[in-house]
């Protein structure tokens, strides 16, 4: 039975607690995040959608739990609704990759508590998922933002505890990125419209992910404070 501080999804079950140590947190991180919570009505219900709330770490915390939210239900529905010809070993990397997501989506919705935005609803109706190559154009796209748009909001987060956990998720989320990249292209791991000329990894503003992602929600998401209104 599924609780508020624990989910299980196609065997992913991962407390509150358990994560905080996976992440490597300690119990004054933990507290850091309880204390965070409890400002709350921190994010603003508009017509139609969400935004996430006024400049802060709540905010980059909201921005990246919304990413979370969508990237989690399209790995949700890869694995739910396989494509054609999809091999057993294909189907153990998407398996993996989905219960990192749900751990990422899970993690954030605890630590915001009231301050979480509400769950968002998908819509990937432009996806096919019959077709191995729309769900792997789909999986570099997804990927591809959410490591740019983390790198993006990176300098945005205030707290150490934070940017900790920040840069955390998002070493997984490049190997993902990397993977999928590969999986479309032998050798593309590192491909140059991902990585610049310094060998860094391009980044991407609040303004410039959210209207990506807005195309596979039905829950638009705003960021007025940071120059994006959906």
């Amino acid at each position: 039975m599924k609780t508020s501080e624990q989910e299980s999804i196609g065997g992913v079950n991962m407390a509150r607690r358990s994560f905080l140590r996976y992440a490597g947190l300690g119990v004054a991180s933990a507290g850091l995040l309880a204390t965070a919570a409890c400002h709350k009505d921190h994010k603003v219900i508009v017509s139609g959608g969400i935004d996430i709330g006024a400049k802060g770490d709540l905010a980059i915390l909201n921005y990246a739990y919304a990413l979370e939210q969508l990237e989690a239900a399209f790995y949700i529905q890869v694995i739910t609704t396989p494509y054609s010809g999809m091999t057993s070993d294909e189907k153990a990397l998407f398996t993996s990759i989905r219960d990192h997501e749900v751990l990422h989506r899970e993690f954030f919705k605890a630590a915001l508590g009231g301050n979480a935005i509400p769950a968002l609803t998908v819509d990937f109706s432009t996806i096919d998922f019959t077709k191995k190559s729309a769900v792997l154009g789909a999986a570099k796209a997804f990927e591809d933002t959410g490591v740019k748009a983390y790198d993006g909001a990176g300098y945005l987060i205030q707290d150490a505890g934070y940017l900790t956990i920040a840069g955390k998720i998002v070493s997984v989320e490049a190997r993902h990125a990397a993977l999928i990249s590969n999986m479309l292209v032998a050798g593309s791991f590192a491909a140059d419209d991902q990585v610049d000329s310094n060998g860094l990894n391009k980044s991407a503003t609040i303004a410039e992910v959210l209207p990506i992602a807005n195309t596979y929600l039905k829950t638009k998401v705003s960021a007025t404070n940071y120059s994006y209104t959906a």
